[in-house]
């Protein structure tokens, strides 16, 4: 079946767009991009149903480009021939960048422009003016541009929708709507979607003509050769002392996205691992925009291990709609705890996270499709993963709701029991419990402004000065301690005896090692000498020679 694969240079793709594969490494396609990219280019509308970090943006960025290259070479007229809906600010700058790495040798035929960044729109009005091949941006982005007369849709060719399942559930259904009222009769269209729930299929009614569906692989989530599931049950406390222990000892190894449900949990946990110099960027909708993608960029290229990250939208959706409708008491309090942040956040959905060995569910999610996509940003493009979710007495009717999703969608693909014996690591709990007292809800207050504050200042002050030293902004760290909790210094370093003894073996290898090294000694040099020492020091030995003396003595006379 191997030899039957349909390869890039056999799609009848631009020499260009060829070159630009090779350059990024991209030998073969995967199976949503050998499945789609031939039937996009026929000209015929996809729905295509993939999981997380199989391809889905070049399986529908090919095609896109590829079709404006053709069209190119008999229409000469400069116009927006593609647009890209996508549900976060941070998704679209993830497709503005891919597309540019796939039209890197053909960049002056096909331009695209992002427009989902919290810029104000008269800023944006020039970059649209030019008329860029491809435009990425929000629903409620797009219909506030077209509102503005910055941008027309009369010669679009192409309508893309990343993440489909995502657009109803943060609220763009009627800018949606809107929006398809200003596009032309006839267009071709893309439904990308990592899970085909009832809203996908209220898309693909209003969006689509005639389409091919695509389901691929028959889980949303990769089998358990390559991604490993575990649940460990546990109580508040227990969730603090277990991931202290799993980040100070180094038993989870390797990049780890870290998800909470709320942004208070962010700061709580952040400032809690702060107290054993356990450094971990926050990423959450309070932060600016400019902010989250420069920390995701930085944790890409290795710059940092541990990001905590909210996944709040599942969590204040419901609750946003039921407020709405009571008094107006409520409506105030509901203004308040909302404001400052970012309806169009998400990092728990379609980031592509590079090489993270571990997601860890601080919260469990809400959802079955926050939970797939929370474990999505492990175990991509068929590198190995591990999920880890921490479960509390309030949690465990969420957990049962995921594995019988799961168990239906395939049979290997269920959460396992984490061995992990509580017992052993009870000997830290008198250090998580005097760390927790220090993290108070004054602390983690003022750990918030103080983020919000410094992280603006580095996403509006310093962004002019950015742009013109684009290597300074690699200095700019975004993992500092905040500090406003007592920091403990004894708290830093682990003892050795508290270390279990099952798991000294794994905390320091060259444990049991030390005493053989000192007894055998270099070359017989290091034992010799040693004891030498030992019978010459009269600290030791309490004995005192006067050879020398007398010798030095005689010497004289």
């Amino acid at each position: 079946m191997e030899g039957l694969r349909l390869e890039f240079h056999e799609m009848g793709l631009d020499d260009r767009m060829l070159k630009a594969l090779a350059d990024l490494g991209w030998a073969h396609p995967t199976l949503i991009q050998e499945k789609a990219i031939p039937l996009a280019l026929e000209g015929k509308d996809l729905m295509a149903r993939a999981r997380t970090g199989s391809g889905k943006t070049a399986a529908y960025a090919v095609p896109v480009i590829q079709r404006i290259l053709t069209s190119k070479q008999t229409v000469r007229e400069q116009a927006v021939r593609a647009l890209v809906l996508v549900p976060t600010k941070e998704l679209g700058q993830q497709v503005q960048t891919m597309i540019r790495q796939l039209t890197a040798f053909c960049s002056r035929d096909v331009r695209v422009a992002d427009i989902s960044s919290t810029a104000d729109i008269s800023a944006q009005k020039p970059i649209l003016m030019e008329k860029p091949d491809i435009v990425v941006g929000t629903p409620s982005r797009v219909q506030a541009h077209i509102s503005a007369q910055n941008l027309t849709l009369s010669s679009l060719e192409v309508l893309v929708i990343d993440e489909a399942d995502l657009l109803f559930s943060f609220g763009f259904e009627g800018d949606l709507k809107i929006l398809l009222c200003h596009l032309p009769k006839i267009y071709q269209a893309f439904l990308m979607s990592a899970t085909l729930n009832d809203e996908v299929q209220a898309l693909k009614d209003l969006v689509l003509h005639n389409p091919v569906t695509l389901k691929l692989q028959g889980s949303q989530l990769p089998d358990a050769s390559q991604l490993q599931q575990y649940s460990v049950k546990c109580e508040e406390e227990d969730k603090f002392l277990l991931i202290y222990t799993l980040l100070k000892l180094g038993l989870v190894r390797g990049k780890t996205l870290i998800f909470v449900n709320a942004v208070e949990r962010c700061y709580r946990l952040k400032l809690f691992l702060e107290q054993f110099s356990i450094p971990a960027c926050v990423l959450n909708s309070e932060l600016p925009v400019h902010s989250r993608c420069h920390i995701i960029s930085q944790f890409n290229h290795g710059f940092y291990d541990y990001i905590i990250a909210t996944d709040e939208h599942e969590l204040e959706s419901p609750a946003s709609s039921s407020q709405k409708s009571q008094g107006k008491g409520n409506k105030k309090k509901a203004g308040k705890s909302g404001k400052g942040k970012d309806k169009e956040y998400g990092v728990s959905r379609g980031i592509d996270f590079h090489n993270v060995f571990n997601v860890i569910n601080f919260d469990f999610p809400s959802s079955v499709e926050s939970y797939i996509h929370r474990v999505g940003r492990t175990a991509r493009a068929d590198k190995p993963g591990t999920a880890l979710s921490l479960i509390s007495h309030t949690e465990l009717s969420l957990l049962e709701e995921v594995e019988r999703a799961l168990i239906g969608d395939a049979s290997d693909c269920v959460l396992k029991p984490y061995g992990f014996k509580m017992q052993e690591i009870e000997a830290f709990r008198y250090r998580c419990r005097d760390a927790m007292r220090s993290v108070t809800k004054q602390a983690v207050k003022e750990a918030r402004l103080k983020e919000i504050k410094q992280e603006l200042l580095n996403s509006e002050k310093l962004k002019t000065y950015f742009d013109d030293n684009p290597r300074d902004l690699q200095l700019l760290r975004h993992d500092k301690d905040l500090h406003p909790a007592v920091i403990k210094p004894h708290l830093k370093n682990v003892p050795e005896y508290l270390i279990p003894n099952a798991l000294k073996s794994l905390v320091n290898p060259l444990y049991g090692r030390k005493r053989r090294f000192r007894t055998r000694g270099v070359d017989g040099m290091r034992s010799s000498f040693k004891k030498n020492f030992k019978t010459k020091n009269p600290l030791k030995s309490f004995r005192y020679s006067k050879k020398k003396h007398t010798e030095k003595k005689s010497s004289k006379s």
